[in-house]
């Protein structure tokens, strides 16, 4: 009995101790596991923290990639601007889309070429040569009382030379700029044979600022102020001619609305601006016996001795327009869609001299004094024959002293001094002096070509002028079309003109029996 108790306690004693061993090396082999829990958790607050450090090096060399990116499109941006500038400072005069540069005038789609020569392999330094020639073709109802070579005469008509130009320019060596231009105006029968070529423009730049912000001249300047029309090509007009009134001192102070002096231009954006500081030319309007003002009308100072100072200053909001050269144009002919906004002025310190109405002994000095804004559009029509619209208005304040006024006529045919009118002879109106002005005009390009290249755009103009001397509103107006045979570079104008006759005691208007009609023939190369 004993014996098999003590038998049958051995299993059960051996299978406690088999579980007991069991759970040893369940502890034991549960036991590193943990460890190697414990060591998991405790290595992935590091690498946590390295995949964070990861993740912002990354965001920090996305963001440097995209900044990186943003200066080479910028870069890109700067060189394209720079290109553009240019392709401007090589393109003509004004917009001739003619492309093609080289020997023969005509290119393949017979368009005009430009006379251009190269002085580098790009072309990015060259030198340019222009002509172009004006003939005038004319009937004009004279001023009452005016004599043509003695001979009272009611209507005249002639044939005439308005504008007969060369011009040379060109970017000579890198950052410089050279212009020449010489040539006649105004030779009709009337004037003497032979006339003297002269320097319209004769002046040099410096390029300060390679993006075009800055850059500085100086010599016989066209860089005017005051504004666009101001600096109008003759070659892009809209209409027949300027009027006389955009440049206001014109032969006075002036040689052909040039100056001596220094300017400054550039743009920057929508900006655009060119200043100028002149010696104007001195003027031999005062009495040549006494020395004094010839009364108590405001004139020129013939002492002056002083220098003058011009600006104009634009936004363009649409296209920008180059600025390589002073002259702006009149009429892009679709060619540009421009909206552009501008202030200017002109002024000289004791540019004016009268005598005191109270006291005719003493010389009354004033400054001279000219401020304008304008605005100009020229709108491409959206049509499958093209065709645009194109307007230019512009309001000046000039202040010449004290019922200051001249009247002016444009190759004026009549003898000086005939004239009963307060105008005078031939074709004079008054046009320029103290007091308020507008002018504007409006042209429409007929979406329409006759043949090849054949375009017309008939146009009005008008000038409106409250002069402080006068009793009425000055008014002319005038209407024409012209024929672009090859844009700008061929084209034929006929216009129509109206002008007040102006009683010389009253200073009233008489009648408007001003008529004339004029045919220009146009040629530019």
């Amino acid at each position: 009995m004993r014996q098999r108790s003590e038998h049958g306690r051995e299993p059960q004693r051996a299978w406690c101790s088999w579980m007991v061993a069991l759970a040893g090396l369940a502890i034991t082999g549960l036991a590193p596991n943990a460890a190697m829990a414990e060591d998991s958790e405790a290595a992935a607050e590091p690498a946590a923290d390295a995949a964070a450090v990861d993740t912002a090096t990354a965001d920090e060399a996305t963001e440097k990639s995209i900044q990186d990116a943003q200066a080479a499109i910028d870069e890109a941006q700067a060189r394209l601007d720079e290109a553009k500038s240019q392709l401007d400072m090589r393109a003509a005069v004004e917009p001739t889309q003619a492309p093609g540069v080289g020997v023969g005038l005509v290119a393949s789609d017979g368009r005009a070429k430009k006379l251009q020569v190269s002085l580098n392999e790009d072309g990015s330094l060259y030198l340019r040569f222009a002509t172009w020639l004006q003939v005038w073709t004319r009937a004009i109802q004279n001023n009452p009382g005016t004599t043509v070579l003695g001979k009272e005469d009611a209507w005249y008509g002639d044939v005439g030379l308005r504008r007969a130009r060369f011009l040379m320019f060109g970017k000579i060596f890198p950052r410089t700029f050279l212009l020449m231009h010489i040539g006649i105006n105004n030779q009709t029968f009337r004037n003497a044979r032979k006339p003297q070529l002269y320097f319209h423009d004769a002046w040099l730049e410096f390029e300060v600022s390679k993006k075009g912000y800055f850059s500085l001249g100086g010599g016989l300047l066209y860089w005017n102020g005051i504004s666009r029309a101001t600096n109008a090509s003759t070659i892009t007009f809209m209409s027949l001619d300027a009027p006389i009134v955009n440049w206001p001192t014109i032969e006075r102070t002036d040689q052909f609305a040039r100056q001596m002096g220094l300017y400054a231009k550039g743009k920057a954006g929508l900006f655009d601006y060119r200043i100028a500081v002149v010696r104007p030319f001195t003027t031999s309007v005062f009495d040549s016996t006494t020395g004094l003002p010839a009364g108590s009308t405001g004139n020129y100072n013939d002492n002056a001795n002083t220098w003058g100072y011009s600006g104009y200053f634009q936004f363009q909001f649409l296209d920008i327009e180059s600025n390589v050269l002073p002259y702006t144009v009149g009429t892009y002919i679709g060619a540009k869609k421009v909206f552009n906004w501008g202030l200017g002025g002109h002024a000289q310190p004791i540019g004016i001299a009268y005598l005191d109405p109270n006291d005719p002994t003493q010389v009354r000095k004033r400054a001279l004094f000219i401020a304008s804004t304008d605005l100009f559009l020229d709108i491409p029509f959206k049509t499958k024959n093209g065709g645009a619209a194109t307007w230019y208005g512009v309001y000046y304040y000039m202040d010449f002293g004290p019922n200051n006024l001249r009247n002016i006529g444009i190759m004026n045919p009549g003898d000086p001094g005939s004239g009963t009118s307060l105008a005078g002879p031939g074709n004079a109106y008054p046009m320029i002096g103290t007091g308020h002005t507008g002018y504007t005009e409006l042209g429409f390009l007929l979406p329409v070509t006759v043949g090849e290249s054949i375009q017309f755009q008939p146009y009005v103009n008008s000038q409106m002028s409250k002069f402080e001397v006068l009793n009425e509103t000055m008014f002319h107006c005038g209407a024409g079309i012209n024929m672009f045979i090859h844009r700008h570079n061929a084209k034929v104008t006929l216009e129509y003109r109206n002008r007040p006759i102006f009683d010389s005691a009253s200073g009233n208007v008489q009648n408007r029996k001003g008529n004339s009609l004029v045919l220009q023939m146009h040629l530019f190369i």
